[in-house]
Formats: structure tokens, sequence, C-alpha cells
């Protein structure tokens, strides 16, 4: 009685011993084919390949007035408009570039008190 249950307790640790063997080995297989995949890719760039402040100095942010640019309508009721043929820019450099300034009686928020403009 005691030596059947010695033998299932034994198949017991020989099964958790080659599942971590499989596991262990599983852990090396996946660390050289990172190795070799790693090997194949590209270095890194060399100093003279980084980029390069232009010649006129650093770019600096522009301030412009838009406006929005209209929607083009399709030929026909029954046809519809591409995505292509919508464009991929939803507005336009205004033709006036004067900023909008605020005018005594416009309100300047949604319940702000202002009588609105007159």
């Amino acid at each position: 009685m005691y030596e059947a249950a010695a033998g299932v307790q034994v198949f017991g640790y020989i099964v958790i011993l080659v599942v971590g063997v499989a596991c262990a080995a599983g852990l090396i297989w996946a660390f050289r084919m990172g190795f070799k995949v790693r090997r194949r890719e590209p270095g890194p760039p060399r100093p003279e390949e980084q980029p390069r402040m232009p010649s006129t100095g650093p770019v600096r942010e522009t301030l412009e007035m838009r406006e929005p640019d209209e929607v083009p309508r399709a030929a026909g009721d029954g046809e519809r408009l591409t995505p292509y043929q919508v464009g991929n820019v939803g507005s336009r450099r205004a033709e006036d570039q004067r900023r909008m300034r605020w005018s005594p009686g416009s309100g300047g928020s949604f319940g702000g008190g202002g009588g609105g403009r007159t």
C-alpha cells in the first residue's frame, strides 16, 4: 500500500521536473531568438546622421487667423462625395489677418451677464 502511494508521488515530482525543464528551455530559446533578431536590425544612427537645425535657425510658431473651409457639394442629389474629394484640411488662411477684439457691450461668455451685441 505504501509502495503504490510512493509511486504516484514520484510521478508527480517527475511531471513537475519535466514542466520546469520545458519552461527553462522555452525561455532560453526565446532569448536566443530575440538575440538573433536584434543582431539583424540596423544599428543606432551615427552622429552625422542625426537631425540638424536649419540654416535659418530654429523654427518658430506662427500666429494666423483661420476660417472654415467650405465642404464641396455633390453634383447631383443621388451622388455622394468620397474622402479624396472632400480634402483633408478643415480650415484655410483668412484674408483678413487682423485679430478680433472684444467690444464693449458684447457678451463674453454664456451667462456672462452682457446684453449681447446691439
